[in-house]
């Protein structure tokens, strides 16, 4: 039953596995969603998906698959504002006296439908029409263990509209890294700074939970020498030209790393296309705002993290060439390839952030040149994956 859908939530990227797809079904047998599709898309989720980054995938696949099934939760507002009415006294003794029959929920579905086609206006109580109190299978605050509770305090939207405004896509872990995502993957580089010789002032809470804990409950402490910031960071900018629609997100990531305490020393330059001859100062890259690429190397050391952030995309004469510099009068003996080869060798621990998804790689604009970066600098996405990818291999030794 709906194998389909277990191979569309596995397209869009779950890992639904066949023990969490039995108990789904297992569940659907005990009867665990009724009839109503907004408690099987509850049901779906609670049981196949694992973390909350992965609500929006499942809420994708969701939509997409059941877009076309109609169910009773899709009740015109007319009927909704006939529901919502305050209910007077009704009398429902008799109803805990009458056999109710009961109904298959394809039968269920027919009435329904039927009765939004003839039903015209608001009722309370009765047995047939769609309403409040009384004993019919339709409305809510009535009495029938064999009807379709409608409105009342469960009133609620369509599966399929829940799972179609994608309540949770923020919550993604490929999504559009904000600053403070920003700030979360960079503090991770942390584990590089060292406890230098001094007083331990910092309370150790691991440890101290952990020698409590020895110590048959009674509070013992542990402290620790304070961790000083022996972290060197260097940033380089692509700016302008194909980055300019990335340019809020490269503004969050300066942002986030100037906010940040931990680095012993930050350096950010700029580049266009290709790095030469020359670092630019500033993001404008205008003529004169530069340091020189050699004075870089000889003043900041093989010690330096750096994290080169660009889309890589550009003619190939840019990458490849002599005079591939396309500023007028800025004539590279050098081609750029050769630079950047320099520079990876000068900075081991090196990674370059892309902000064009990774799908789009083998197929965008300026291909060729992405491929040829992407055999001297380990390339990721530049989402939270991305980044925290990213981070992952600038703290490895070697």
């Amino acid at each position: 039953m709906f194998i389909t859908f277990f191979y569309l939530l596995r397209e869009k990227g779950l890992s639904v596995s066949i023990n969490e797809w039995l108990s789904l079904i297992e569940a659907l047998d005990k009867g665990l969603c009724s009839s109503s599709l907004v408690h099987f898309y509850q049901l779906c989720r609670g049981i196949l998906v694992k973390s909350e980054v992965d609500y929006d995938k499942f809420d994708q696949a969701f939509a997409e698959y059941f877009r076309d099934v109609r169910t009773p939760e899709e009740i015109p507002d007319q009927v909704w504002s006939w529901l919502d009415k305050e209910l007077g006294g009704t009398d429902e003794a008799h109803a805990y006296e009458m056999a109710f029959q009961k109904y298959e929920l394809d039968e269920l579905r027919e009435m329904l439908n039927k009765r939004l086609c003839e039903q015209k206006e608001e009722h309370h109580g009765g047995n047939y029409w769609i309403g409040t109190g009384g004993t019919s299978v339709f409305g809510h605050s009535g009495y029938n263990p064999a009807g379709i509770r409608i409105g009342g305090n469960s009133r609620h939207k369509s599966a399929v509209q829940i799972a179609g405004e994608r309540n949770f896509k923020d919550f993604r872990q490929d999504a559009t890294l904000e600053i403070r995502h920003f700030q979360m993957a960079f503090r991770k580089l942390r584990q590089f700074s060292s406890r230098l010789d001094g007083p331990k002032t910092e309370l150790n809470l691991e440890e101290t939970i952990n020698e409590t804990c020895d110590n048959a409950g009674n509070l013992k402490l542990v402290w620790d020498r304070p961790r000083q910031n022996t972290v060197k960071l260097l940033l380089f900018f692509d700016s302008d030209g194909s980055m300019f629609p990335y340019m809020n997100l490269c503004n969050r990531l300066f942002q986030a790393v100037n906010k940040s305490n931990h680095f012993k020393d930050l350096k950010v330059y700029y580049f266009h296309n290709c790095i030469y001859e020359h670092l630019y100062t500033d993001p404008s890259c205008m003529r004169g705002r530069w340091v020189d690429t050699e004075w870089v190397f000889n003043n900041l050391g093989s010690d330096y993290r750096l994290v080169l952030v660009g889309d890589g995309t550009m003619a190939p004469s840019e990458l490849m060439s002599k005079g591939g510099n396309n500023y007028v009068g800025l004539y590279n003996q050098i081609p750029g390839i050769e630079w950047l080869k320099t520079i990876r060798k000068k900075y081991p621990h090196s990674i370059w952030l892309n902000p064009i998804p990774e799908y789009n790689w083998l197929y965008t604009y300026g291909e060729f040149t992405l491929q040829k970066i992407r055999e001297i600098f380990p390339m990721f996405e530049l989402t939270i994956d991305g980044l925290d990818a990213g981070i992952k291999k600038l703290l490895v030794q070697r």
